[in-house]
């Protein structure tokens, strides 16, 4: 058992490289899963504005 990165041998190196490549891995394996679709059809609700209207009576106050 190795205490120490520096008193550490080279399988124990190796294996600090293998489960952090394979944890990126896992991590970039979720990230591409967890996307929504990329064919969803998306639609737009257009609202055209009407005639221009006039307040004829109102009981709020005009702060200027």
């Amino acid at each position: 058992m190795n205490h120490s990165m520096h008193s550490a041998d080279r399988t124990t190196h190796l294996k600090i490289v293998v489960v952090a490549l394979a944890a990126g891995i896992a991590t970039a394996a979720f990230g591409i899963s967890a996307r929504p679709a990329l064919n969803v059809a998306q639609t737009v609700h257009v609202i055209k504005a009407g005639q221009p209207t006039m307040l004829s009576s109102s009981t709020a106050s005009i702060v200027r």
